[in-house]
């Protein structure tokens, strides 16, 4: 009798501890089967914040958002763009504060813009660069800046960058401090053009006079000059910038109507028009 209830006691004790080894079998099952969703689960998030960073950093580019950072501040990245405006420019002749190429060029382009306008940088670093290469620079054609409030909210800070403009002009370097501009321009309507900043560029212009071109700055002839602009830029009947009129140097000025402003292609042949007359 013992033998038998022995027998028992041992087939009862292994079959606790087949149904002790199932339930942890299960447990581990269990614990792996969590592990995978949970490793699962963090690869999906994974993926989906790589898509989203993907995202923002494309919207960035696609806005110029590492592009229009404002005024340069580290003196490598200063010198570079510096150098890149004065190659541009060195040795082209200017005048009447706002004209760049020989007063004698057959043909003379009004480029009316506003300094803040993203669209007008876009043309002074697309299309205006080749037309100064082939010819500003050969002296077939002179380029005159002009002032056309469109993109710049307040109007004091607007007369305040374009007279700037033209006080570097009393020393012909108008268009170096146009060039600066737009190769540093900031954001639109961040309130960017600060007195620090337009200092910040007249100190990059090659051989300005600091003095005279702050002095300079309160001529109420300057300021007359941004006025009639204005006015010019409404009898042409422009809305927008970057706007332009084109003629015979001397001449009637006619609105020039552009397909690029990255593609210098229209402009030439409005040039070269008026060249043959």
């Amino acid at each position: 009798m013992s033998t038998i209830e022995g027998d028992d006691e041992q087939d009862l004790t292994r079959k606790q501890r087949r149904e002790q080894a199932r339930a942890k079998r299960r447990e581990l099952e269990q614990a792996e089967a969590a592990s995978a969703l949970r490793r699962t689960r963090l690869t999906q998030l994974g993926i989906v914040a790589v898509i989203v960073v993907a995202i923002v950093v494309g919207i960035v580019v696609a806005t110029g958002g590492g592009s229009k950072k404002g005024i340069a501040t580290n003196p490598i990245e200063r010198n570079a763009t510096v150098g890149e405006v004065s190659s541009l420019l060195g040795g082209i002749p200017e005048s009447g504060n706002n004209a760049l190429g020989s007063p004698t060029a057959p043909v003379t382009l009004q480029y009316f813009a506003d300094l803040q306008c993203p669209v007008c940088r876009q043309f002074t670093l697309g299309a205006l660069k080749p037309l100064i290469e082939s010819y500003v620079r050969p002296g077939e054609l002179r380029i005159e800046f002009h002032s056309f409030q469109t993109a710049t909210r307040d109007p004091e800070t607007f007369r305040a960058q374009q007279v700037a403009v033209l006080a570097a002009g009393k020393q012909l370097r108008a268009w170096y401090y146009v060039e600066l501009f737009y190769h540093q321009q900031g954001e639109e309507s961040t309130g960017y053009v600060t007195e620090s900043y337009l200092l910040g560029l007249a100190r990059q212009v090659p051989g300005l006079d600091m003095g005279k071109w702050a002095s300079d700055r309160s001529s109420p002839e300057l300021a007359s000059s941004v006025a009639s602009d204005e006015v010019a830029a409404k009898t042409h009947g422009f809305s927008g910038t970057p706007a332009f009129a084109i003629g015979k140097t001397g001449g009637t000025m006619q609105k020039l109507e552009y397909s690029s402003l990255t593609d210098p292609g229209s402009f030439v042949t409005a040039i070269q028009r008026l060249a043959k007359r």
